[in-house]
């Protein structure tokens, strides 16, 4: 196993064990997340206007990266290739249909 490998699976071990850990005070800490999360939504509406354009040039460069450096030694993985693929369509959902991705994840997290 390389040492990539390695620290990915001590990064996503670790992210285990703080998960285990808060399984304790778990009420509480939905209650700050979610206080948490409406404060950064109210700061990142008023940030929207800038936050839009930087995605686009963001999703430019990977796009860039992944398909019109055809001369580079590494190959890109599928597993890549779908990650920016998706990462893409949500960022074009959100910028085309902000309100109706709101709802949505709204009611994912009700249900």
């Amino acid at each position: 196993m390389t040492a990539e490998g390695k620290s990915t699976i001590a990064s996503i071990t670790a992210l285990a064990s703080v998960i285990a850990a808060s399984t304790c005070c778990l009420p509480l800490g939905l209650f700050v997340a979610a206080a948490g999360t409406a404060g950064a939504s109210a700061y990142l509406q008023t940030a929207r206007v800038w936050l839009m354009p930087v995605s686009l040039v963001l999703l430019g460069v990977a796009f860039h990266q992944a398909y019109a450096r055809r001369n580079q030694c590494t190959r890109r993985s599928t597993w890549s290739k779908a990650v920016l693929w998706i990462s893409a369509a949500v960022v074009l959902a959100m910028f085309l249909f902000p309100q109706w991705v709101a709802i949505t994840l709204a009611k994912l997290v009700r249900s």
